[in-house]
């Protein structure tokens, strides 16, 4: 439903943008939205509905514990430079993160953004 699943697309247009402050009060993006924006990332990306509310998720792989709490300062560090905070499962040998829009409760365009600029960090 969302994109086509185990295609390698890659473009730098998400990756590049910024995050805009989302203040609350604008819609949630549509089925439609969602499929163009989740067709921009790279593959493995997922879109899920938790808690009524629609993520974009991924898990990235490790070696070990300490290679995956490295990658998670680094989505901290991230998250911090762009004012837009994730959540973030650290396991040992895998990551897993989920971006979505707290204040809208579901995904904004910055979640794509974020999502993008993710997996250059991997």
């Amino acid at each position: 439903m969302y994109g086509t699943h185990g295609v390698f697309r890659m473009t730098t247009s998400l990756e590049k943008e910024k995050c805009v402050p989302c203040s609350g009060g604008v819609p949630t993006l549509t089925d439609a939205e969602i499929d163009m924006y989740y067709s921009q990332l790279k593959k493995e990306w997922s879109v899920a509905k938790r808690d009524g509310m629609k993520r974009v998720e991924k898990s990235f792989k490790f070696k070990d514990f300490f290679e995956a709490l490295a990658f998670t300062n680094k989505v901290g560090e991230l998250a911090e430079k762009e004012g837009h905070h994730p959540d973030i499962l650290t396991e040992w040998g895998k990551v897993t993160v989920s971006w979505w829009t707290h204040k809208i409760k579901g995904l904004h365009k910055n979640d794509f953004v974020m999502a993008a600029k993710t997996d250059r960090l991997y």
